[in-house]
């Protein structure tokens, strides 16, 4: 059985020091030695998947976080995301519910981003333009300030939108302010209104997304931090304090495309899928296992933890069929049109509902 989707350990979301020059950080080349360490897979009963097996998910008393050890079928975790938008884009709403996602044993909060949205509404845009959404950077720094557990990530943050050394310098605070409890989730975007608004250019957001990563990540480890790329250099010049995780927090690639598969296969430690039905969740798994026997993976990122926001309400026995797959943390959408409806929506989705 093919073992290479896994996580890493979740107290230190250890990352390798890169060197600026190093062509394997932007764009790794084709080789045709198959990674052993990318994907671990439990193969499902959907169709086109090997033959079927029955998950069993197992949940963990909060506050324990579990190490890098490989299994045949995932113990899952539960995230929450959402929060800092719609109903609860309020300092009151997410203080008040901060509290209640780390007591009921979420591992995860996340956060979206979208700068501006197209007005009027345009597909694929997800939401209407007075739609409120915070910054997630800055919800996540008050969630930092509310909680001491949970893991706090940006899911996702469009990462060519936003100048690179101003963004490391951003996450770096976020992650000591946070205790090193930063997952750094990051997509190259897809909404070509919100790129020209935020004056970003569309056609080369995936190379300039990589070049941005490798950039950030020579500012939290190089001694004498230096940086020669297309559209970033930057070259006597340093930036503390470094972020608590070694070598930067931990980057969850985004996104459903093939150049996204291959940036999770050689730049990250795990990926997001969002909006995804169990189906759907196989065939992405299956372009992320293509990516891998395409593209060599550093052995410093271990395998790769699977992240998945549903796409309908989630019972126990989907949860089941998710862990079938090997995904390892399902993130559902926070609901309610109102602090009850919200409250409601927590509960529904805390482990104590959905794990068995």
């Amino acid at each position: 059985m093919d073992r290479r989707f896994r996580s890493v350990d979740r107290e230190r979301h250890a990352i390798p020091r890169v060197q600026v020059h190093d062509v394997g950080v932007i764009a790794a080349k084709p080789t045709e030695k198959s990674s052993p360490t990318v994907i671990s897979s439990v193969a499902s009963a959907l169709p086109g998947t090997t033959a079927p097996v029955v998950a069993t998910v197992r949940s963990r008393p909060p506050g324990r976080r579990k190490s890098g050890v490989t299994c045949e079928t995932p113990t899952m975790e539960l995230g929450i995301f959402g929060v800092g938008s719609g109903t609860t884009a309020s300092p009151a709403s997410i203080a008040s519910i901060a509290p209640l996602i780390e007591e009921l044993g979420f591992d995860s909060i996340w956060a979206g981003e979208h700068m501006v949205a197209p007005s009027p509404r345009v597909a694929p845009s997800p939401i209407e333009p007075d739609y409120p959404m915070l910054d997630p950077l800055a919800v996540l720094t008050y969630l930092a300030a509310l909680t001491k557990r949970v893991l706090l990530g940006t899911g996702i943050l469009l990462l060519p939108q936003r100048p690179p050394v101003a963004l490391a310098k951003a996450v770096a605070s976020l992650d000591v302010l946070s205790n090193g409890r930063l997952l750094l989730g990051v997509g190259v975007g897809y909404l070509q209104p919100e790129f020209a608004a935020v004056g970003a250019d569309f056609a080369s957001r995936g190379p300039r997304s990589e070049e941005y990563i490798a950039a950030m990540r020579a500012l939290w480890t190089m001694d004498s931090p230096t940086f020669d790329g297309e559209t970033v250099r930057f070259s006597g010049v340093d930036a503390y304090p470094r972020p608590i995780q070694r070598g930067g927090p931990a980057l969850v690639m985004g996104g459903h495309s093939a150049g996204a598969y291959r940036r999770a296969v050689t730049m990250s430690s795990q990926w997001y899928g969002f909006a995804m039905d169990p189906a759907g969740t196989a065939r992405c798994l299956d372009g992320i296992r293509e990516a891998a026997d395409r593209y060599e993976r550093p052995a410093e990122y271990g395998e790769l933890t699977i992240n998945i926001t549903p796409n309908r309400r989630l019972t126990p026995e989907l949860v089941e069929q998710y862990a079938a797959l090997g995904v390892h943390r399902l993130i559902p959408i926070l609901g309610g049109a109102d602090d009850a409806g919200v409250e409601a929506s927590i509960r529904c989705n805390a482990p104590e509902a959905l794990l068995r």
